[in-house]
């Protein structure tokens, strides 16, 4: 079968070796702790959201499934978010690291939420049009935006962290993890206000996949038994795939500040050949 493109690949295939992760290590994956000890069933519920990643992130590749198991996957990540992300940083609103985890599982729920948009079938458009329409796809947008700041202001906080991951070879460390700090925080504006959207996304989508390819998986072929560099590969590409899926969304946009065409596009002239 063929797939929507490269975001609907990597997405699936990062929330796919999540799954694995969680079902083999019996626990959450380290992008979504702590989940409180005193949570019922914890274990039970560790593995079960390790099965739902691992399933829906297959499913996203079979095409008689792709389109509820996008649904599927869309919901399980809002819940994420509502359920542990935001509240845990609403109780510490000046804790950055709390707002990145929200960052992290809104990008990986706007990025759902737009497949799920491009993969629905006609009988489920209409049982559920209000998440298809041209204003639901305009709010998954904005959630990326949102997301984006967020990420560009943890590179700020703790960028002695940040440049700690970037590989040696690179100059200027410190002074690297400022500047995507201040890519992230751009890409995010220009999202939000409508200016260069198509460009801002697509070179996000690129920033990312590189942090894919230049750190993340170089860390974890040099520990290849650490779960928690194995966690990082997986949630970068399911993270590059939510925006590359974005960036696809934004297609038949110009390249310029193009807020009416942001708006007012619909699905049907943004679709990718080959959708399945």
């Amino acid at each position: 079968m063929r797939v929507v493109g490269t975001g609907h690949l990597l997405f699936a295939l990062g929330l796919a070796g999540l799954g694995v992760l969680s079902l083999v290590s019996g626990d959450f994956p380290y992008s979504w702790e702590p989940v409180p000890t005193w949570v019922p069933w914890r274990e039970i519920l560790a593995q079960l959201s390790g099965a739902i990643l691992l399933a829906g992130g297959i499913g996203l590749l079979i095409k008689r499934i792709a389109s509820p198991s996008s649904f599927a996957l869309a919901i399980f990540l809002l819940g994420w978010v509502l359920v542990l992300q935001a509240p845990r940083a609403v109780q510490a609103p000046a804790h950055v690291g709390m707002w990145l985890g929200v960052a992290e599982s809104t990008l990986l729920f706007a990025g759902g939420w737009i497949l799920f948009a491009f993969l629905a079938t006609p009988r489920m458009r209409l049982r559920v049009g209000l998440l298809t329409s041209d204003r639901a796809i305009g709010l998954a947008r904005t959630c990326f935006g949102v997301a984006c700041l967020l990420f560009g202001l943890s590179h700020f906080a703790f960028g002695p962290g940040t440049a700690s991951m970037i590989p040696a070879w690179l100059p200027a460390h410190l002074g690297l993890a400022y500047l995507t700090g201040a890519c992230h925080f751009a890409a995010g504006l220009a999202i939000l206000f409508a200016v260069l959207p198509r460009l801002a996304a697509t070179m996000e989508a690129c920033m990312i996949s590189l942090f894919v390819l230049l750190i993340h998986i170089p860390a974890a072929i040099r520990e290849p038994a650490s779960r928690l560099q194995w966690t990082m590969v997986f949630i970068a590409t399911a993270l590059a795939g939510a925006v590359w899926i974005i960036s696809a969304s934004l297609r038949e946009t110009t390249w310029g500040w193009s807020r009416r065409s942001v708006e007012h596009h619909t699905l049907r002239v943004v679709r990718p050949p080959g959708q399945i």
